[in-house]
């Protein structure tokens, strides 16, 4: 079977892990082999650079040593907690599966694949991650990392986003992967997409594998792969934000638990539409869908801010409380709060900079 990949697989395992050993970084989550903190730095590591997660990694350990803090914690703790790191489907997807853990696995991140894969929250690459790492079972994670540095190893230049080339570079993966040190080989590849096989200016005289990459070999520049197909320009949306007060309060809304930001804490705001302004937005807002009524008094803030998919302008207005009484209902979830209240809440990036821009007024006057 390792006959059939056009490299010296014995040769490739034995020069990556040698670097491996010899350059690795000294991180926190690398000196511990339980369960429970690996699960929790694989996670946090996901679409996230090392030196962003790792004062992240060291609050959240602190704070949730173990398995059965984490569950025992409000979901607006962790949320709080995770502030800042973005992808917040991940904090809520730990803080469920610790519930379940608790309940099923009496507190025990299991490092079996197939028992981590039946965990609600934990998908293929976590349960692969943790399996290697914790258990050694023989499973490849596949990452950013790992394709970039499978795509030029051997030359793949279909666009890694679509089926056929995905499922050749997992089958390449599993194939390369060592069967005696799988974890230290799977932590070896994505450190080597990390320290040398980058995305621009590779650092191919210092690869430990150059020799056998086929991109270093016949390309003019290998970071002209992996292909990625052209993504579509992302939308654009100007949206119109209320700082609502009403006694020194302010009014804040908790969005429901799914999507990107679920669980977080918001200001109201909404789309503006063409015809209209964004006051005259915000008043129809806070009217039909918290029964307020308010008037938008004065300006305070123009914010840009992208995600992935898109982008969006909030012009963010002081309103002013008039009358209404918004709904409690098992669908509804606000607060009014004093402004150096909302530190106490988890709140987005976007809305951390509305937050920052209140407090600098406050500072001034």
């Amino acid at each position: 079977m390792e006959n059939t990949i056009d490299i010296n697989i014995i040769q490739f395992r034995s020069l990556l892990l040698q670097w491996y050993q010899s350059e690795k970084r000294d991180l926190p989550w690398r000196r511990e082999s339980a369960s429970y903190e690996i699960w929790i730095s694989e996670v946090m590591l996901q679409q996230t650079q090392v030196k962003k997660v790792q004062p992240y990694y060291l609050k959240f350990i602190r704070i949730f040593p173990n398995v059965y803090t984490l569950a025992k914690a409000q979901l607006d703790d962790v949320l709080k907690i995770w502030e800042g790191l973005g992808y917040y489907t991940r904090a809520r997807n730990l803080h469920k599966a610790a519930n379940y853990i608790v309940e099923h696995e009496n507190g025990t991140v299991p490092t079996k694949y197939d028992k981590l894969l039946s965990i609600p929250g934990i998908g293929e690459y976590t349960a692969a991650a943790v399996a290697s790492i914790a258990g050694n079972e023989t499973h490849a994670v596949v990452d950013g990392n790992v394709i970039r540095v499978l795509s030029r190893l051997f030359q793949i230049e279909g666009p890694t986003q679509i089926a056929v080339t995905k499922q050749r570079l997992k089958e390449l993966a599993e194939r390369l992967l060592s069967r005696d040190y799988p974890g230290d080989y799977n932590q070896a590849m994505m450190e080597l997409g990390a320290l040398i096989c980058t995305p621009r200016k590779p650092k191919c005289l210092l690869c430990p594998v150059v020799e056998l990459c086929k991109a270093h070999r016949n390309l003019p520049d290998p970071s002209l792969l992996p292909v990625k197909k052209k993504r579509k320009e992302a939308p654009h949306h100007n949206i119109a934000v209320a700082i609502l007060w009403d006694e020194g309060h302010i009014f804040i809304t908790k969005r429901e638990e799914n999507g990107v930001l679920g669980g977080m804490w918001d200001f109201p705001g909404v789309m503006i539409g063409e015809s209209e302004t964004p006051q005259h937005a915000l008043q129809k807002l806070l009217q039909e869908k918290y029964n307020l009524y308010a008037e938008a008094t004065e300006f305070l803030v123009e914010i840009k801010h992208a995600f992935s998919h898109y982008k969006m302008t909030l012009q963010v207005f002081h309103c002013l409380y008039k009358s209404g009484e918004a709904p409690t209902n098992a669908n509804s979830d606000w607060q009014w709060v004093k402004p150096e209240e909302l530190k106490f809440f988890p709140f987005a990036a976007a809305n951390k900079k509305i937050i920052q821009k209140l407090e600098n007024d406050f500072v001034h006057t």
